[in-house]
């Protein structure tokens, strides 16, 4: 007697199975020990890559780091570094992850790294993402992948996590976000988007984020591309008392509403007060008011592929970055120049050989289009639905402020649910908050710049925690 025929999948698992048999075997380790680090490390660590451009050979790097706490309830955070093409390690090491730099001068020898105590995994699953390709260990095999945008380096990203999720389907049921702060911002809400479409059609196995009010998105200080990410610029330099109350007012009159960036050259009036401002802002660090000038040790490339995978020789730094004054913060991204450049690093985190080159922190010469104009449409769509966002602004950030932000905010017109007021860390206010309708919430991080667990990373791991486990921050 012939056997009886299986019964079909159901609909929603039958993307899932396709998407399983269909894509190739994806290549991960984990990593038990670092260079640098002393000792075997105390968290799971896996890297490894996941292929989101069959044609022209792109395939992305990534950490994973499991929850410290409990892997298999605590939600699944994937982690996208600005720039654009800022290494995901930028967010590991300088923001929410486990590591850091012990800050010494170098030497010669191997910068040393640390446990970072206040790390977001200690109570969340994070995959750091090499995105977009040409940043980190992230390669094309072709030129014409290196070719990317905003929106289609958000796809690959959005592909990545599916793949990587089928690869990894013990995570399919935790609660899923989507984070990243400065560019990343900008990004982080376009995949979310994608996501929440993928789901409607269902072509995704992200199946956790249908449960809208334990899913969503974070962001810090992010970029929307509206306007007002520059003209803020101006009211907080004013506030914080660098500019006169006389050039805050020719501003106002000659550049209201105006293109800082793509100014009209006629516009000499406002051209004049803009250098002005430009010459006043230029005499400190403008991801953190308080900061010196600095260098941003991130080298721009002569060539915009020729480097990025040529050589499988690759323990001498081909372009050293500018050695930084050791007072400045920069210094520790100098360090890591050396660190993931050194031949023992690269077989440790088993990098491709002959893919990259050099690794860079902040790669800018990738040839990268900005094609998404203004992400507060994706931010209306995606809260309206029930989706939850935490959206949070270092405060002393000149580069996308924190009046900028709740401005465009404000342009939703959401009702407030909970008023403005202090949160507080040990006792002290640590920022301020304000929570609206739609599940979004906002806040400010006191003393806090650019990338604000950089700068206070206690009260940003206490914000997370408890905006992640839905307590009032």
């Amino acid at each position: 007697m012939a056997p009886l025929p299986l019964p079909p999948p159901p609909p929603l698992l039958l993307p899932f199975l396709l998407l399983l048999f269909a894509s190739p075997t994806l290549s991960s380790v984990t990593v038990t020990h670092l260079p640098g680090f002393s000792g075997a490390l105390p968290f799971h660590l896996e890297t490894g890559y996941v292929s989101v451009d069959g044609v022209n050979g792109v395939e992305l790097f990534y950490y994973f780091l499991q929850s410290e706490r409990d892997p298999k309830e605590d939600p699944l955070i994937l982690w996208l570094t600005g720039g654009p093409g800022c290494s995901a390690f930028s967010g590991l090491v300088f923001e929410i992850g486990p590591l850091k730099f012990v800050t010494k001068r170098y030497d010669g020898s191997l910068p040393t790294l640390v446990y970072n105590h206040y790390s977001w995994t200690k109570v969340a699953n994070i995959i750091f993402l090499d995105s977009p390709v040409g940043s980190g260990f992230s390669f094309s095999r072709q030129p014409k992948g290196y070719v990317v945008s905003e929106m289609s380096s958000s796809v690959q990203a959005y592909e990545f996590l599916r793949k990587w999720l089928v690869e990894h389907p013990q995570y399919l049921h935790n609660h899923l976000y989507i984070a990243g702060d400065s560019h990343g911002g900008k990004i982080v809400p376009v995949v979310t988007y994608k996501i929440a479409k993928g789901i409607e059609a269902g072509d995704s196995p992200l199946l956790n984020l249908k449960v809208r009010i334990y899913a969503g998105y974070l962001v810090g200080n992010p970029l929307t591309g509206e306007l007002v990410d520059q003209t803020s610029q101006v009211p907080y330099a004013h506030g914080e008392g660098i500019i006169s109350d006389e050039l805050f007012e020719e501003i106002q009159a000659n550049c209201n509403g105006e293109d800082y960036v793509n100014l009209d050259p006629l516009k000499m009036a406002c051209r004049l007060a803009l250098d002005k401002f430009h010459m006043l802002t230029s005499e400190f660090s403008p991801a953190y008011i308080f900061d010196p000038e600095c260098p941003l040790v991130s080298p721009r490339r002569k060539h915009m592929f020729g480097d990025r995978s040529l050589e499988e020789k690759y323990s001498e730094i081909m372009l050293p970055p500018v050695v930084p004054d050791f007072k400045c913060r920069s210094y520790t991204y100098y360090l890591s120049y050396y660190w993931a450049n050194d031949y023992k690093t690269r077989e440790a985190l088993h990098i491709k050989k002959g893919t990259v080159q050099e690794w860079v922190r902040c790669n800018f010469s990738m040839a990268y289009t900005y094609d998404v104009p203004s992400t507060v449409v994706y931010h209306l769509n995606l809260t309206t639905k029930g989706y939850r966002a935490l959206v949070y602004n270092g405060d002393k950030d000149l580069l996308i402020t924190f009046i900028g932000t709740q401005a465009w905010i404000r342009s939703l017109n959401y009702s407030i649910v909970d008023d403005w007021r202090s949160w507080h860390v040990d006792g002290q206010v640590a920022g301020y908050t304000r929570k609206y309708s739609n599940n979004l919430t906002f806040a400010t991080v006191k003393d806090a710049g650019h990338t604000a667990p950089e700068y206070q990373p206690k009260s940003c791991f206490m914000m997370f925690d408890r905006w992640v486990s839905h307590k009032p921050l």
